[in-house]
């Protein structure tokens, strides 16, 4: 490639950057406003203030939405990678019948919306007396379909030859399975962890149905709120915005590498 060409690349790959990220700074720099300033005119202000940060803190009570979504994030991120992991593992090396058509219906529940299954799940968590409860929040997305497809694309990248070694010094499936193929599959599971975790952080449509309980509310149903009570409040409102966004940006940029890698060992081997 030549010189000339490297800079073309360069240029047109920091134009599409800024793109990116030129909402996020909209978003950013609207934050930082006087209180109450208009949305057209957040590029011709000429003071910053932190107060928008601390009144939506105090107004939207977001200690109390991040405990709830942390705890359900991490807790349907738990489940789901245990579930993800033995039906991954099962589908990628077991052999038994009907295991190609188990697998075409889990692909096939990934073009499924969530929102069509609302009604038989509102039955069945009402009939159970967990509306309104922590586990209305974590049963309904405790296994998925995507996380078992891409841990069994993953394990089927891993030589079957450990495992028969492992196997010929007497390890059994479990141990196989925990002592071998999940080290192994550390890059799938961190890709995993973020998408489950990040997915139920900017969740909404679940703690909007399932839960009424001031004391469940979520940060995204925080946020919802307080755009209702404070629409004409641009800085305000972005300014939650930011405290919403940064738990899940830090934790992106923390497992970014393995993220990668995880995406890119996927999908090699059918």
């Amino acid at each position: 490639m030549s010189r000339i060409s490297k800079i073309i690349t360069l240029l047109l790959l920091i134009g599409g950057a800024g793109l990116v990220l030129l909402p996020l700074g909209i978003v950013l720099l609207t934050s930082f406003a006087p209180a109450a300033a208009p949305l057209d005119s957040v590029f011709a202000i000429d003071s910053f203030t932190w107060e928008n940060y601390r009144e939506a803190w105090s107004r939207g009570n977001f200690l109390l939405a991040f405990a709830n979504s942390t705890i359900v994030a991490l807790s349907v991120t738990a489940l789901q990678i245990v579930t993800s992991a033995l039906a991954g593992y099962a589908l990628a090396r077991m052999k038994f019948r009907g295991r190609e058509a188990i697998l075409l219906i889990i692909i096939a529940t990934l073009v499924i919306p969530f929102q069509l299954l609302v009604i038989p799940i509102f039955v069945v968590l009402k009939w159970g007396h967990l509306l309104n409860t922590y586990w209305a929040l974590i049963l309904p997305t405790a296994a998925n379909g995507f996380g078992i497809f891409l841990m069994r694309q993953y394990f089927s990248t891993i030589p079957i030859e450990l495992e028969e070694a492992a196997a010929l010094d007497g390890a059994n499936r479990w141990q196989i399975l925990t002592r071998i193929m999940l080290p192994l599959a550390r890059p799938a599971l961190i890709t995993l962890f973020l998408f489950t975790f990040i997915a139920e952080w900017n969740d909404l449509f679940k703690p909007l149905v399932f839960t009424t309980r001031p004391e469940l509310r979520t940060v995204q149903l925080a946020l919802s709120e307080f755009q209702e009570a404070f629409t004409n409040n641009w800085p305000l409102m972005m300014a939650g915005v930011v405290i919403a966004t940064i738990p899940v940006i830090l934790l992106f940029l923390v497992g970014q590498r393995q993220f990668i890698q995880g995406i890119g060992s996927t999908g090699i081997k059918n």
